[in-house]
């Protein structure tokens, strides 16, 4: 990504990147900090590190929750005002700590898990966010790779941190794995792989839902791509909808469930009174 933001031109390139978790020197403990001068500090250092003079999506990448999000929201804002950054996104945010944080400056985006086995966010993240014109950025929309058949078709290697996953353990997906057939069947009948499927399924959401898939091999980068040449009716999505009902899948969606939406509400603002 270095070279290609030396030799292409950076008005041509959006370029987002994140703040939030802290890992310990040992690796073995990660805090989450939106300290206003950690978020001052991590905006500089990615700054000097990219090789840029700005970074145009600046997520906070998970709520530190004994800061009150105002107190986060000011620092970004004067990065904003300073030019250091352009936009301001959340990740895992609780609805309320996205509606007091857009009260401090416009929220452009909000990253959350979204795909066919992880939906909680339709409730009450969704219209929220369509309400005060926030995109979605889901994450793993293929389902960490499940409806790409990991686990199912394609064994894990033992030392493939995935094992660990609640819904990855052997006793779990052994009974998670007739969503992903389901899916392959729908797939077929469509022409386009579980994945693409799997995929296509979240960009059908609407222009408002910008998902990111991850891939580390050309092949699935590829077939990622394909995704957008599938086409989905309204009852197209709720026949795959209707394949993978929620409920019966086995297993959190994440093994730290505390670092959840669900828990991202951040302590009130407190008033500075002067004597």
């Amino acid at each position: 990504m270095l070279q290609a933001l030396k030799h292409l031109p950076r008005e041509k390139i959006q370029l987002a990147t994140k703040f939030g978790f802290v890992i310990s020197s040992d690796f073995k403990s990660t805090t989450i900090n939106g300290s206003p001068g950690y978020v001052r500090a991590s905006c500089d250092a990615s700054l000097k590190r990219l090789g840029v003079d700005y970074i145009d999506l600046y997520y906070q990448h998970r709520v530190d929750t004994s800061i009150p999000i105002e107190e986060t929201m000011g620092e970004l804002k004067k990065l904003v005002k300073e030019g250091k950054i352009k936009y301001i996104g959340l990740s895992e945010a609780s609805p309320d700590t996205i509606k007091r944080a857009h009260a401090v400056h416009p929220i452009s985006a909000v990253q959350m898990e979204w795909s066919l086995w992880s939906r909680d966010i339709e409730e009450e993240i969704i219209p929220l966010c369509r309400d005060l014109g926030i995109a979605v950025v889901p994450y793993c929309p293929i389902g960490r790779g499940f409806f790409g058949g990991r686990g199912v078709v394609e064994s894990l290697p033992a030392d493939d941190k995935l094992k660990s996953h609640p819904r990855f353990t052997d006793e779990n997906i052994e009974k998670n794995k007739v969503f992903y057939f389901r899916i392959e069947k729908l797939a077929a009948k469509r022409g386009c792989t579980p994945a693409q499927l799997a995929l296509a399924w979240v960009l059908n959401q609407g222009d408002d839902v910008v998902p990111i898939p991850g891939t580390s091999k050309i092949k699935n980068l590829d077939d990622n791509i394909g995704s957008l040449q599938v086409k989905l009716t309204k009852d197209d999505l709720k026949e795959i909808s209707d394949a993978v009902p929620v409920k019966e899948v086995v297993g959190l969606r994440n093994k730290d469930f505390q670092l959840t939406w669900k828990f991202a509400n951040t302590p009130p603002k407190t008033s500075q009174v002067s004597t």
